[in-house]
């Protein structure tokens, strides 16, 4: 191991000396010492080479016996090559020291490497930060590999704007375009080519924006998400735009996305028609949510010449392209409404499993990002664009040694793995979230410097949000248990008695706590967890505290119907809503799961959940009903359909119709039950009032006994447009 009492560092041209500078503001925030500079290098024991061999995304790191030398082609490279070093340094005796020998030579495995970072209302960070904690956050992010940041225009007096912002977003997108060159980042735009304006005129403006912006590489019109124009016309823009984007910046590149608008299902087709005419205006292709095609598709029609980049979603956790647990979106309803669309949400594993399943098909990425609360994410990745095959591990080490210096890196790395193990089933049934918050507080308390590090807080945060939301549901649960034995025995003053119980004081304890937390946060980086306070742009964006207190049990719809009940009989059927007979079927998606189903669905899953919607989970709605599967087709398996008789299937539905649909299908064992406009069946006006809140309603079908095979039934419901969007089903025989 290299110590370094004192940094002594030689460097001779104006982009090593820039290097240099950085290296040694980097070693100050560590050490509290500025290093030395040097004029001979016998003397230094860090140093800073020109090699014009090197690929401008590779570096070379040469560890002698007491001296350590970073080669690159110019500031980018040498950027990665100290990123390294400072990746792989501890405090030993108040000394820094390398931990381990990092000579060699590297070179990044995909060309294209970044991250989305708008200046703009949306994000819950973004939007409060100043020229310099961009100017932080961009070498934050190049430490890890990063080459490309993206960037989203505004027009002066258009857009939306807050109380937080401090710069004009025309001003600031050329200040950002600069510091970006500074370190040789490439510069990216996300615009949306979806105005209205005719083609030449669009093409002109644009190109009037883009000769203003010092540094520009890419640009990004979405084919949608937004935009709705038909694919023909997109690529006619992109080509028209591409040419304008030329006249200022020759070597820029036009990437449009395979984004298809949701209302024309033949997007896709009409877009690779286009492709197939090889424009050469058009240099790849990116795709992301809402795609046309998944990646695999898309790269056995898009023709070769070009290439892909993926546009990953690594910032939201529901309603989006990759959910929590994506591949199954079992992300427990009270876990998702706690914690919403984008909470801190570190999920190394998870797109470890995405990037293998992605990166054969693209030359690289730029991840949608709204903020900070994905920073755990925004490292992974784009480590793995740059060493695809790196240990997740030895990211996280990287990861707590760079940020967290002075901490214990082990400890830091699991505690981040352990954030996300949290995430595994009911919080009530998971003790990992108690011992995650113990390590959390653990190095809180071991490492007092850690109070006042903006990633640290946050993910300590998270680890009290996870346990509040975990002990709410225990103790909600036990009240609602004991509860209904009093309104069995028609006790319902007792059982609204026992639903009102207050929390205890650890539980309140560490409910202030987040309060306070947020707050830190917005201080510290600008982290807006509620509309009101720190100017959230809407509950969805990082607002935690927006929905932390949201109903994670039916203990309140229980109080609601408590309130309503004219009689016993009325609550006994209220606490027996789901409950079936031996011989009968209840599924709820948010209860029961998609596992449950016994067979694999068809095509893209999205979840549009309800349970974090503050205007919607108010109490009013139960538990039961919180995810609502909203797919063209739901497919399921029952058995033990023993009684000698027709059934009925009670299906709820969220009450959203489309007058022209007439092929609402629902099958039985392959019979058709019904097919029609929706929703068709017999309706239950009084059950609907009873047991459902606004915005649903039920239909009931008849299943003939001879459609069950053997007391068993395949049920599939289908609609081709808008899909099936149901939340829950009985079969019974009442």
């Amino acid at each position: 191991m290299i110590d370094f009492k004192e940094f002594r560092i030689f460097s001779v041209t104006d982009t090593e000396k820039k290097a240099a500078e950085l290296f040694s503001d980097e070693i100050k925030l560590r050490t509290g010492e500025k290093a030395a500079f040097v004029s001979d290098k016998s003397q230094a024991n860090f140093a800073f080479e020109t090699d014009a061999e090197l690929c401008r995304d590779g570096y070379a790191i040469n560890c002698s016996a007491n001296a350590v030398t970073v080669y690159a082609s110019g500031i980018r490279g040498f950027i990665y090559g100290f990123g390294m070093f400072l990746r792989k340094i501890v405090p030993v005796c108040g000394v820094p020291v390398l931990s381990e020998d990092v000579s060699g030579s590297y070179s990044p495995d995909k060309s294209i490497r970044g991250h989305q970072i708008g200046y703009r209302t949306t994000p819950n960070t973004y939007d409060a930060w100043s020229c310099e904690d961009y100017r932080r956050y961009y070498l934050d992010m190049m430490f890890f590999g990063t080459n490309t940041v993206e960037h989203i225009p505004y027009e002066k007096g258009v857009s939306k704007r807050n109380r937080l912002m401090k710069y004009d977003e025309e001003e600031f997108l050329v200040k950002a375009s600069e510091m970006a060159d500074e370190y040789d980042l490439d510069v990216s735009l996300w615009h949306p080519n979806n105005d209205g304006e005719t083609v030449e005129f669009a093409a002109e403006r644009r190109g009037r924006l883009y000769e203003t912006v010092p540094r520009l590489d890419v640009v990004f019109p979405p084919g949608g998400d937004p935009g709705e124009f038909g694919a023909d016309e997109f690529v006619l823009r992109c080509r028209e735009i591409s040419k304008a984007l030329k006249k200022s910046h020759p070597n820029a590149q036009m990437w449009p996305s395979a984004q298809q608008p949701h209302s024309q299902p033949n997007w896709g087709e009409v877009f690779i028609a286009e492709m197939e005419k090889l424009p050469d205006e058009i240099d790849g292709v990116i795709t992301g949510p809402n795609h046309a095609f998944d990646l695999e598709t898309l790269r056995r029609r898009l023709p070769s010449k070009y290439p892909i980049r993926l546009y990953p979603d690594i910032t939201h956790n529901v309603r989006c392209e990759y959910p929590v647990h994506f591949d199954r979106d079992d992300w427990h309803f009270a876990l998702t409404t706690g914690l919403s669309r984008e909470c801190t949400n570190p999920r190394p594993r998870e797109y470890r499993h995405i990037h293998r399943l992605t990166r054969r098909y693209v030359t690289g990425s730029v991840s949608y990002s709204e903020g900070i609360t994905d920073d755990v994410n925004k490292m992974v990745w784009a480590d793995m664009d740059f060493f695809p095959d790196c240990d997740l591990r030895t990211s996280l080490l990287d990861y707590a040694r760079l940020f967290f210096y002075g901490a214990d890196a082990d400890e830091i790395a699991d505690g981040i793995l352990a954030l996300e193990l949290n995430w595994q089933c009911d919080p009530a049934e998971n003790p990992t979230i108690d011992r995650t918050l113990d390590t959390f507080e653990m190095l809180n308390s071991k490492y007092p410097f850690l109070a006042d590090n903006w990633r640290f807080v946050q993910l300590h945060m998270r680890a009290k949000c996870d346990w509040v939301l975990r002990h709410r549901r225990i103790f909600e649960l036990n009240l609602i248990k004991l509860a209904k034995k009093e309104i069995v025995k028609g006790k319902l003053d007792a059982a609204k008695e026992i639903l009102n119980a207050e929390f205890d004081e650890k539980y309140q304890k560490e409910r202030a706590d987040i309060t306070a937390m947020c707050q830190k946060l917005f201080a510290l980086i600008g982290l807006q967890s509620d509309i009101e306070n720190y100017c959230a742009d809407n509950w969805e964006r990082g607002a935690i505290l927006e929905t932390i207190d949201l109903p994670v049990t039916d203990r309140k719809w229980l109080l609601g119907r408590l309130d309503a009940a004219d009689s016993a009989d009325y609550m006994k059927g209220i606490i027996n809503r789901n409950k079936v007979r031996s011989d009968e079927y209840y599924f709820s998606v948010a209860l029961n799961g998609l596992d449950e189903c016994g067979v694999s669905q068809n095509g893209e899953i999205y979840m549009n959940f309800q349970g974090d919607r503050p205007n919607v989970n108010t109490g009013k709605m139960p538990v039961c009903m919180f995810k609502v599967y909203d797919n063209l087709t739901f497919k399921c398996k029952v058995g033990g359909l023993d009684y000698d008789g027709d059934y009925k299937l009670k299906i709820t539905f969220v009450n959203k119709k489309n007058e022209n649909s007439t092929a609402h299908r629902i099958t039985v064992n392959g019979t058709v039950i019904y097919e029609g406009p929706q929703f068709g069946g017999e309706k239950d006006e009084e059950f609907d009032r009873a047991m459902l809140c606004d915005g649903f309603e039920t239909a009931t079908y008849v299943i003939p006994k001879e459609v069950i095979h053997n007391g068993c039934a395949d049920l599939e419901f289908s609609e081709p447009d808008m899909g099936v969007m149901f939340s829950e089903f009985w079969l019974t025989h009442e």
